[in-house]
């Protein structure tokens, strides 16, 4: 197998888990497979960075001076919030000539910028969306999966969502086992589906701000399989059903039914991932009480059924 270059770029204002973190997945499929992949990091003159957290990088070389990449990594941050015209210069000018052209979080506004996402399916951080379909109309934006693959081009929602892409394409280099050997060095999941959201249930919404809501939160996470009807979340909140409905979404920013929705979506996702329970088992656990309110579910909000979502993570052994 030829060694595959990876180019990090780096540039002041950058989000340094954007870079590390890949660089923690190549540099571990490096040490399990020598000779697969040559790291490098660059920055436009070859100087120290400074990351937006105020940690100093020292890369290996300059932009100009850099290998021609296998793998050209852009990284976001405060960085890429604002006009830089050399960086995307460069990049407009060298993106092309990669194999695969991979972003992180914001780094996908620079990769927009140079040009190089135009026709592109892509996704960023779930706050830069918006932005990113405004600003550049010939990306497709899609903000909610963890990241997008279409064709060279892959880019990822934000910061972590960076390992998660990084290992997907260790696991198309070199395969499942390395790749899952060094999620588990990393303690994270292989593989999170493609079209899961970038937050989840209780980061989708926000916490409310009385306690009687607040705990009816946290007894809906801790107790999805329990009548989680409007009329049973309002009594234990202690107030009448129609009072409690309007108070949660003023708060919370979403109704109560489709916080509950969320929640058991997560619980049961989470189940099918973790555990080797059968998926009726599981559909009673999460709230659906049935195998099909379960399936309708995961087609609704996920296009995959449950047992197809199970099998992303605990493929059928190959003979």
């Amino acid at each position: 197998m030829a060694q595959r270059t990876v180019l990090l770029v780096l540039f002041d204002g950058v989000q340094s888990l954007d870079v590390t973190g890949p660089l923690e997945v190549f540099t571990g499929a490096e040490n399990q497979a020598p000779g697969t992949y040559r790291i490098r990091t660059a920055s436009l003159d070859g100087g120290p960075v400074r990351t937006s957290s105020g940690l100093t990088l020292v890369p290996d070389t300059s932009l100009a001076d850099a290998p021609a990449p296998h793998t050209l990594l852009v990284p976001g941050g405060k960085g890429t919030r604002g006009p830089a015209p050399r960086l995307t210069a460069w990049l407009r000018e060298n993106g092309p000539r990669a194999e695969r052209l991979v972003s992180v979080c914001t780094g996908a506004i620079l990769l927009a910028e140079a040009g190089l996402l135009d026709g592109c399916r892509a996704t960023t951080h779930w706050a830069y969306c918006a932005k990113l379909a405004r600003d550049h109309p010939a990306v497709q934006v899609d903000p909610d999966p963890i990241y997008v693959r279409d064709g060279h081009v892959s880019t990822s929602a934000g910061v972590t969502a960076g390992i998660d892409l990084a290992l997907a394409l260790v696991e198309e280099d070199l395969g499942r086992d390395t790749a899952l050997t060094i999620a588990r060095h990393l303690v994270v999941f292989l593989r999170r589906p493609g079209n899961q959201a970038q937050f989840s249930a209780q980061l989708a919404a926000q916490t409310a701000r009385r306690e009687p809501l607040r705990d009816v939160q946290q007894w809906i996470t801790e107790h999805p399989a329990e009548d989680l009807g409007i009329e049973a979340l309002a009594a234990r909140a202690g107030l009448s059903p129609r009072h409690f409905a309007r108070a949660f979404r003023a708060e919370t920013g979403t109704t109560p039914g489709r916080y509950v929705d969320r929640v058991r979506l997560e619980h049961a996702r989470r189940l099918l991932e973790d555990t080797a329970g059968g998926v009726e088992e599981i559909s009673r656990a999460s709230g659906y009480g049935t195998p099909e309110a379960m399936r309708r579910a995961f087609l609704k909000a996920l296009g995959t059924a449950p047992a197809e979502y199970r099998r992303r993570f605990h493929p059928a052994p190959t003979r």
